[in-house]
């Protein structure tokens, strides 16, 4: 990861010339809000990492009050703690309501992060979330782990992708599918170099694994170890013994006939985007002026300064590492 440059920030402008629509953003024309309550503890919004159609996302960290100071009578922690929120869809579609469809969504990700509460490649929830004291149904919440995604040119341990195995196989042991396991994104480098699974948002986990369902079940799982094996060719094709071209080779039928559906689906909605100036004529979501990725330029431009005696930027102060959650890689992201 890098620190963002004004370089960085004309790029992104010059691409796309404005925001998403209200349509196209899951709280429509809001952000996440400013402060909330995660298991009875009180968090101040750090920063926005993603708001797209389908959920916005924000870093959280606590917030410290005289009261708790005065009742622990010790000295503040030198690291808050902080937590991942992510708020699901309650934009309505023209005149179909989604409210609903956040709430479900939300739902399903607590269970899945419950279920894996015990194991370590998964993080922990953080507990229920409230907004000025009213339960938020659709916002699910979870511990925050330093990290970055996984990158397409990223060089792995030798326990990286034994470890993520590890994780993958005890969630189809507890009867659940990853699902999303094709975006390398949702797949966390700690920076203690271990895998995270970290978004959970269309796992599947049927509660009676009956038939049908139970062969849906299986064929879901089967995804999982292909995209899995996609990405272990991919980045560690001398561990793995096979390059990308035999996994690819080796792609089921069913995941065929997805992508003869998405492909086309996808490209017409990136034409929709592009028609809207919301991302440049290639529709590439890395094009697009994210709310977030104005924020981190905001941010830690303002807190870089070229270094006495050198050309190249330093931080005035320290500058955090975090993780990045999207439909894509964007063109900025922040590190130490």
């Amino acid at each position: 990861m890098t620190i963002p440059t004004p370089a960085a920030l004309d790029a992104a402008e010059s691409l796309a010339t404005r925001h998403r629509p209200s349509t196209f953003r899951a709280l429509g024309p809001n952000e996440p809000p400013e402060q909330i309550e995660v298991g009875g503890v009180t968090y101040q919004r750090e920063i926005i990492w993603k708001h797209d159609s389908w959920a916005a996302t924000g870093l959280y960290v606590e917030v410290e009050t005289t009261i708790d100071r005065d009742r622990s009578n010790t000295a503040p922690s030198p690291v808050p703690r902080r937590v991942v929120a992510k708020f699901n869809r309650i934009q309505p579609i023209g005149p179909l309501p989604t409210r609903w469809l956040g709430r479900r969504l939300a739902a399903n990700e607590e269970r899945l992060l419950r279920l894996m509460a015990d194991w370590p490649g998964v993080p922990d929830w953080a507990g229920p979330v409230r907004v000025e004291g009213a339960p938020c149904l659709h916002a699910v919440a979870r511990v925050f782990i330093p990290g970055r995604p996984l990158r397409r040119d990223d060089r792995v341990d030798d326990r990286f992708f034994p470890d993520l195995a590890a994780t993958l196989a005890e969630l189809h042991r507890r009867g659940a599918a990853y699902v999303d396991l094709h975006k390398r994104e949702n797949i966390l480098v700690g920076d203690d170099g271990r895998p995270y699974l970290i978004d959970f948002q269309i796992s599947h986990a049927p509660r009676r694994a009956y038939w049908p369902m139970s062969r849906v079940l299986k064929r879901l799982q089967m995804s999982d170890w292909y995209h899995f094996d996609k990405h272990y060719a991919r980045l560690r094709p001398d561990q793995f013994g096979k390059g990308p071209e035999a996994v690819a080779a080796a792609r089921p039928w069913w995941i065929k006939l997805h992508r003869l559906v998405a492909q086309p689906f996808r490209r017409l909605r990136r034409r929709l985007l592009s028609c809207l100036k919301v991302r440049d004529a290639s529709g590439r979501a890395h094009s697009e002026v994210f709310p977030e990725i104005a924020v981190m330029l905001e941010r830690e431009t303002a807190a870089a300064r070229v270094a006495p005696g050198g050309d190249r930027p330093a931080p005035r102060g320290p500058v955090r590492r975090v993780e990045t959650i999207g439909e894509a890689e964007p063109l900025t992201t922040v590190s130490h």
